[in-house]
């Protein structure tokens, strides 16, 4: 079997913020963030034309799909019980634009600005946005074998074997699907 790996390191910026609403234990239940780090694993029993598991070329939706999910957002569990408030962050205008600042003033459409960028997820954490990550992947490379005409072909063996999130080099955490 062979093995490629393609990583998005921490240093790539897509940093995002989230809470885990249900760690009251700890300081992970307040809003915090970290630059995200993804790490996929693909294996196939054999290698193409170019000798290669995967073109790492034909990533460039997964990428898209990183910047869009991870990059200067706010990452909220569905199941926040704050997720009206986080909602209510993501619609509401710039309240120094207008009025007293209040967060009671009308703000006129022209004037709107979010606040945050939101993303509602299943569940929130390394463990969940590996899960997020392999589950984004394998759909893309399954659409990739399917529309295999494009200028990065996928082997019919090809198949990703993991996805690793990472908060910082510290911690992590591995998704097998």
């Amino acid at each position: 079997m062979y093995y490629s790996t393609k990583t998005y390191g921490t240093d790539r910026g897509l940093s995002c913020c989230f809470r885990q609403w249900r760690a009251d234990h700890s300081h992970c239940s307040l809003l915090h963030g970290y630059s995200i780090g993804i790490k996929l694993v693909f294996a196939s029993d054999t290698l193409d034309e170019k000798n290669w598991v995967m073109d790492f070329g034909g990533l460039k939706q997964f990428k898209e799909w990183a910047d869009t999910m991870f990059d200067h957002t706010l990452i909220i569990a569905h199941d926040d019980p704050q997720l009206e408030f986080f909602k209510h962050m993501a619609n509401l205008g710039d309240p120094f634009t207008s009025g007293t600042g209040t967060i009671d003033d009308v703000i006129e459409p022209h004037q709107r600005h979010a606040i945050c960028d939101l993303r509602i997820v299943e569940g929130v954490g390394c463990e969940s946005f590996a899960r997020l990550c392999h589950d984004k992947m394998s759909e893309l490379l399954e659409s990739m074998k399917i529309n295999n005409t494009g200028r990065y072909p996928v082997g019919s063996g090809v198949k990703l074997v993991s996805a690793e999130v990472f908060e910082h080099a510290g911690n992590s955490a591995i998704y097998e699907g």
